[in-house]
């Protein structure tokens, strides 16, 4: 009887093990074991996900200074990209483009408003995430930072008193006017010398140096140009462009994930028109 016992005990066991241990696996061969290997091998501790690859991925974790806020530098006395309202507020085209930036990324915009030259400073120091302030690329800025996709074309133009011999040809005779830090000073600089050139904190007060005779011209943006000539009466501008160039958005280098992020927004932005809309709505066509 025992000896029944025992034979049905490891007959029952032998059942219990093949019904949990389920089908043997095959052995791999050499192939199959090393793509296996590659496949469950870390990640180096010095590898980046590529800009490509932080757009495509829903998970893609964004840093921005402030948590939950996406921090803009500007020099808000630019108009119409970025201007103070009465409220003390701000608007303009890049506040808007700015604003949509932020709303795609699920971020809270935040504006500060200072100096450009400190506004360029300020995305390199970690104050702030992006400036938007009528920036355009230049290979000395590219050295320092990154830049999104260009947003909007930006014309470096020359506003003289009307009736002055002031022309493109004679522009390095005379003294021009410009904003401190930006491109048109950069170019008037490389182009007449420092000599012939004195920088302001922002446009309107070159334009007051001009009507108070203290330079003979000034070099800024069409956009700008066009409302500050219709704030002055005697005003007028060059009807030969100057420099032609791109606006983007500029960031640091070390945050590659917010730069594919905003340039997967503007991409959106652009195809729907939204970016298009912001801009006829400043600047109308002529």
């Amino acid at each position: 009887m025992k000896k029944f016992a025992s034979m049905l005990l490891a007959f029952s066991l032998t059942l219990c093990l093949a019904g949990c241990g389920g089908e043997t696996a095959a052995p791999l061969n050499d192939a199959q074991e090393s793509k296996a290997a590659e496949e469950s091998a870390p990640l180096p501790d010095d590898a980046e996900p590529s800009a490509e690859d932080a757009v495509q991925s829903p998970n893609a974790a964004l840093t921005t200074i402030s948590p939950g806020k996406l921090t803009m530098s500007t020099n808000a006395a630019f108009p119409p990209y970025e201007m103070t309202t009465d409220a003390g507020g701000f608007e303009g085209i890049d506040v808007e483009i700015a604003g949509m930036i932020a709303e795609k990324l699920g971020l809270e915009l935040q504006i500060d408003d200072m100096d450009f030259d400190s506004a360029l400073l300020a995305v390199r120091m970690a104050k702030s995430d992006m400036v938007m302030a009528g920036v355009s690329v230049r290979p000395d800025r590219l050295e320092v930072m990154d830049f999104s996709d260009s947003y909007a074309t930006g014309v470096q133009v020359v506003i003289v008193p009307e009736g002055s011999d002031v022309t493109l040809d004679n522009l390095g005779d005379h003294m021009i006017g410009t904003q401190r830090a930006t491109t048109g000073y950069m170019y008037c600089v490389d182009d007449y010398g420092e000599n012939h050139v004195t920088a302001y904190d922002n446009g309107m007060t070159a334009i007051q140096a001009l009507n108070n005779g203290q330079v003979d011209c000034v070099v800024i943006d069409n956009a700008p140009a066009q409302v500050l000539v219709s704030q002055n009466p005697g005003l007028t501008i060059l009807d030969t462009e100057y420099v032609v160039e791109d606006y983007a958005i500029g960031m640091r280098k070390e945050n590659p994930a917010l730069l594919a992020a905003v340039n997967n927004a503007l991409a959106e932005l652009k195809a729907d028109g939204s970016i298009q809309a912001v801009i006829d709505k400043y600047i109308t066509a002529e």
